[in-house]
C-alpha cells in the first residue's frame, strides 16, 4: 500500500483516539484481540495476529486514575523523557521494563484504542467471515496471500547473503504459482518449505538493534525497526504493486482488509490462551520471535530464546 495512504491511516488513527478513549472503560469484557494487516511480511499479518490473542485487556497502569484525559496527556509527557540512548537499545523479553519499553505508557493507551476497534469491528467480522466462508476457500486465499510474498523474502534472504535459500523460496513460487496460481502449496509437499524475511529482519540479521518496543496504531505489536516493514512491504509485494500501478487504491485497501479478517478469524479459538496482563504478554511473545527468527537464520543458539513455534502456523497452511 502506498506509504502516503498508510501514513494518513496511522494519523487518522491517532487522531479518533482521543475521541474513542473517553468511550472506553478501564476493564475490558470481551476476548482478546488483533490488530489487522495488510503486509509486513507474513511479518506484518503475524505481527498484527499477535494483537488479536492479546489485547481485551485491564491495563493495570491505568487504575490508579479515571480520567482518560489525564492519562492520555501523562503518556505523551513521558515522550519528553526518552533519551537517545533509549532508541538504541536491542529490546529482548527478559529485560526489565524501562528497557525494552520506555513507551509504555503511550503503548499502553494505543493498545487501549486497538482493542476498541477489534471489540466493534475486526472481532465481528472475523467471526462471520469464519462462519459464512468455508476452511477452504480461506486456506486458498490465505495459501495466495503467502505465496505473492514470496518474491520479496527471496529479495530479503539474497540481502543476507542466504542465496540457497532464496533460490528454494524462488523456486517455491514459481511450483505454486504455475501449478496452482498460488491457492495450494505443492511446493511444500516437495520439500520446500516456507520461510518469511523483512526489511526489518534483514536489518536485524546485519545487527541493527530493534529500538524499543512500540504498539502501533491499527497495525499492532512492532518495534522501531520492523516499524520500517510496512511502508517497505507496500512497494515490494506484487499484488501491491499491480493494484498501485493500475490506480486501483480501492482494490488495494479491500485486499488489506481482507487480509487483516482473514488473520484475525485464525486465532479466534485461541484468543483467551493469555492470561493476567496480556498488553505484557504479548509483548514478549512478539519480542521473543522476532529475536529468534533472526538468531535461527544466522545459524546463532536459540536455546535460551523461547519462543512461541510455528505448530499453529502449519496446522492452518492448506
Amino acid at each position: 500500500m502506498h506509504h502516503y495512504h498508510l501514513l494518513w491511516a496511522s494519523a487518522l488513527s491517532i487522531g479518533l483516539t482521543t475521541s474513542a478513549f473517553a468511550q472506553v472503560t478501564d476493564t475490558v469484557e470481551q476476548p482478546p484481540t488483533t490488530v489487522a494487516t495488510s503486509s509486513n511480511t507474513q511479518s506484518t499479518t503475524e505481527s498484527v495476529a499477535l494483537q488479536t490473542i492479546s489485547a481485551n485487556t485491564e491495563d493495570n497502569n491505568d487504575q490508579d486514575s479515571s480520567d482518560p484525559e489525564k492519562k492520555r496527556f501523562a503518556a505523551l509527557k513521558e515522550l519528553t523523557h526518552i533519551k537517545f540512548q533509549d532508541l538504541k537499545v536491542n529490546a529482548n523479553a527478559a529485560q526489565e521494563d524501562q528497557v525494552k519499553d520506555p513507551l509504555q505508557s503511550l503503548n499502553r493507551e494505543i493498545f487501549k484504542f486497538n482493542d476498541m476497534l477489534d471489540r466493534n469491528v475486526a472481532r465481528p467480522l472475523a467471526v462471520q467471515y469464519a462462519e459464512k466462508v468455508p476452511e477452504d476457500v480461506r486456506g486458498a486465499y490465505r495459501s495466495f496471500r503467502k505465496n505473492m510474498g514470496e518474491p520479496w523474502n527471496a529479495v530479503n534472504q539474497t540481502a543476507q547473503g542466504r542465496g540457497k535459500r532464496a533460490l528454494k523460496t524462488l523456486g517455491r513460487f514459481t511450483i505454486n504459482t504455475l501449478t496452482s496460481l498460488g491457492f495450494a502449496d505443492p511446493a511444500r509437499r516437495l520439500g520446500l518449505t516456507a520461510e518469511e524475511d523483512s526489511l526489518g529482519t534483514t536489518l536485524g540479521y546485519y545487527g541493527v538493534p530493534t529500538g524499543p518496543y512500540l504498539m502501533l496504531p491499527v497495525l499492532g505489536p512492532s518495534t522501531l525497526r520492523h516499524s520500517l516493514d510496512a511502508l517497505s512491504d507496500g512497494y515490494a509485494k506484487p499484488t501491491n504493486i499491480a493494484m498501485l500501478n493500475h490506480h486501483q487504491t480501492g482494490l488495494a485497501w479491500s485486499n488489506a482488509v481482507l487480509a487483516g479478517v482473514d488473520s484475525r478469524s485464525q486465532f479466534l479459538d485461541i484468543e483467551s490462551v493469555l492470561q493476567g496482563d496480556r498488553y505484557a504478554a504479548m509483548r514478549d511473545i512478539y519480542l521473543q520471535r522476532i529475536n529468534f527468527s533472526i538468531a535461527e537464520k544466522k545459524g546463532d543458539d536459540t536455546d535460551g530464546i523461547s519462543f512461541i513455534d510455528d505448530e499453529f502456523d502449519d496446522e492452518t497452511t492448506p
